[in-house]
């Protein structure tokens, strides 16, 4: 499956749940496929996806928070993993799109085909960790989304970025104001 496609999925099947997506081409297909004032877009932050979503999580308990994430992007800020898992949110959910390469920057493989982010995840205390195929995605986001968290999805997509996707086209004060609004909702 292509790593477009996936992000359709996961954004189809969220409500109005706040979500922070990763920077490059993962918040590019996210702009595309469902723009929408829960979304805080990373622009030009390399690694910080996480960070925001767990901030956003111990802010708001009684809301699901959702971090879309890449292989690229977890690798950068591993370190989040771990203050997740020590910190407990239970209402954070973090999906990881995997397709081995830094994909918004020319390809180039990331070590994840042999470094697996479920397992550093579960070692680092999420409350649940697990890697489902592609094709299981769509079946597999309902459950994952009612679990307790820390929890982490990780599916393993096709590298490869569609031609023509759009750039965000909010300014990052536009997106926090709008995050921010959604969040006091």
């Amino acid at each position: 499956m292509r790593r477009s496609e996936a992000v359709r999925l996961v954004m189809e099947a969220l409500g109005d749940e706040p979500t922070v997506v990763c920077n490059g081409m993962i918040g590019r297909e996210a702009f595309t496929a469902a723009d929408r004032e829960q979304n805080f877009y990373m622009i030009g932050s390399m690694g910080l996806g996480l960070s925001i979503a767990l901030g956003a999580a111990l802010s708001q308990p009684g809301k699901r928070v959702v971090c879309l994430d890449g292989d690229g992007n977890v690798l950068m800020g591993l370190g989040v993993l771990a203050s997740a898992g020590a910190l407990q949110p239970k209402n954070l959910h973090h999906v990881v799109l995997d397709n081995e390469s830094h994909g918004s920057t020319g390809g180039q493989r990331t070590i994840t085909e042999t470094v697996d982010l479920a397992a550093i995840a579960r070692a680092a205390g999420y409350a649940s960790s697990e890697q489902v195929a592609a094709e299981d995605l769509a079946e597999a986001l309902p459950g994952f989304l009612e679990r307790q968290g820390p929890a982490l999805l990780l599916v393993k997509v096709e590298r490869g970025n569609e031609k023509g996707i759009a750039r965000v086209s909010h300014t990052p004060p536009e997106i926090t104001a709008r995050f921010s609004a959604s969040l006091q909702g």
